[in-house]
């Protein structure tokens, strides 16, 4: 097969969220790719407070630009057509196309959907031109029966374009067999027909202990298991929503960092590098805990900028940032947080809920309004030392204007970024994955406070030792011959025939 003949598309659905669907398509992606494979990720409908920019100006899901660097791709809108960024319990911003469409509440989003599913269609339709196999995530559970009408995010979208699915579950979690037979259960039977197989993901243990029900799963559904997934320990993948707290064990004098788990707390991938650096003790601090006792406090971004300002105040940390600098601490803001830095955040127009103006922390002068229209854009620079070379996107709805700006904490290429304070203890930008570049983190560790910066680890080799660690392992794990029937590729060797035992990344 061959690029613009009509790619092959395969559907990864799980029995829960974080059942290993994200997973299970990165890796699957490294895979054929290795092979030479023209493959893309596709998510239909994303729901996370982490994404990325595209490089023509676009936002998607963080997971999907994970899954295209695995496939060996740059990010496009088309990965993930519709990504929803929830600001409230109940609504969410919704992005078409990788542009900001409106605010929605769930029975408004449920409205439409069938407006939606055109655009996913679209995009998949573009992506079945350019490629070989496009390998789809689903969203949540197929199984959740109050949300099958007009379903764009699993079997609504299978449906749509007649894909085969294989249904992956997290033995980790217990009760993987009642999670895996239940959702089959509940599926349609033209929904049950679709389902080609299983997987397990994170098994510990024996496997010949688990071979018994792999024997009655098989009987009991008519369906193989594909393929067993042990437990893989320390990868450095970015995490597609939840807040990561694993770090390597620290080395004493470690700098102490402490991030606030601010309620609506968005990109917080800008710290993984933190979590992997020997030199960093970074903890993340939750409701009725303390911001006490730390180096460097980082405010990371947020969805919602004045509602997370009142649940700082809430819990005490505002007071608790005053009292860290004034005795002798730093303090850095990222995007959301930069914002809550200065005098004040307004939102005239109702951009993150309830129009209004809060007051900041005050700790930065300079005042921030809300608007509509989004700034999304990949960026490139150097630090105020005017030297060391920074890269890194912006994603924010706010501008920012005050007299703090004249102190620049970058100098990008289209111009001067965020802010220090006179005293240089408080520093400020809109600029995410500022610590990706490894010159860059050591100097910003260095300002923290840090003796003998230098070390920081490269999350771009440890993010693709890990997808080739998951590739590996999906290749020793997974069934070739039918991986390869779901696909429709050849192994290496075959000349066109999709038989055979080599396995798929041969």
């Amino acid at each position: 097969m061959s690029p613009g003949m009509g790619a092959r598309t395969l559907m990864v659905q799980g029995t829960t969220s974080d059942a290993g669907k994200s997973f299970l398509v990165a890796g699957l992606c490294r895979l054929l790719h290795r092979r030479g494979v023209a493959v893309a990720p596709f998510k239909p409908q994303n729901m996370a407070l982490n994404s990325a920019v595209t490089e023509d100006g676009g936002e998607i899901g963080r997971a999907q630009a994970l899954q295209a660097h695995a496939a060996g791709l740059a990010p496009r809108v088309d990965f993930n057509p519709v990504l929803l960024k929830p600001n409230t319990d109940t609504a969410a911003q919704v992005i078409v196309h990788g542009k900001p469409l409106s605010d929605m509440d769930a029975r408004g989003f449920h409205a439409y959907k069938s407006t939606a599913m055109a655009a996913v269609l679209e995009s998949h339709a573009r992506l079945r031109d350019a490629f070989e196999v496009i390998l789809v995530e689903g969203a949540g559970s197929p199984a959740e029966v109050n949300l099958r009408d007009r379903d764009i995010a699993n079997m609504g979208f299978a449906e749509a374009v007649d894909c085969p699915v294989i249904l992956v579950g997290d033995i980790d979690r217990g009760g993987v067999f009642a999670h895996l037979v239940g959702t089959l259960d509940l599926l349609s039977d033209s929904e049950q027909a679709r389902v080609q197989g299983f997987v397990i993901n994170r098994f510990r243990g024996d496997q010949r202990l688990l071979d018994p029900g792999l024997s009655w799963l098989a009987q009991r559904t008519g369906r193989p298991v594909l393929g067993v997934i042990p437990y893989l320990h320390g990868l450095h993948l970015d995490a597609e929503d939840a807040v990561d707290r694993t770090q390597a064990v620290p080395d004493a004098g470690a700098l102490r960092v402490r991030v606030p788990v601010l309620s609506r707390i968005s990109n917080h991938t800008d710290l993984d590098v933190l979590r992997h650096h020997p030199r960093v003790d970074l903890g993340y601090v939750g409701p009725g805990q303390s911001l006490t006792g730390c180096d460097l406090v980082v405010l990371p971004g947020t969805k919602s900028v004045r509602g997370d300002l009142e649940f700082m105040r809430k819990q005490g940390w505002d007071r608790e940032l005053h009292s860290h600098l004034r005795y002798g601490g730093k303090v850095m803001g990222i995007c959301g947080g930069f914002q809550m830095l200065g005098r004040s955040v307004a939102d005239p127009e109702g951009v993150e809920g309830s129009p209004g103006d809060s007051p900041g922390l005050g700790l930065l002068e300079l005042d921030t309004v809300l608007y509509p229209d989004k700034r999304l854009k990949r960026q490139r620079g150097r630090l105020w030392d005017g030297k060391t070379t920074v890269r890194g996107y912006e994603i924010h709805c706010g501008r920012s204007a005050g007299h703090a700006l004249e102190r620049p904490a970058l100098l990008l290429d289209d111009g001067s970024e965020g802010a220090r304070s006179e005293d240089d203890r408080i520093l400020g930008t809109y600029l995410h994955g500022l610590f990706d570049e490894p010159a860059a983190c050591d100097a910003l560790l260095a300002w923290a406070g840090l003796r003998s910066s230098e070390g920081a680890p490269d999350l771009a080799r440890l993010r693709d030792a890990s997808l080739d660690r998951v590739a590996d392992q999906l290749e020793a794990s997974l069934d070739p011959v039918a991986m390869r029937r779901l696909l429709a590729i050849p192994s290496a060797d075959e000349g066109g025939s999709v038989e055979g035992d080599r396995p798929i990344g041969a």
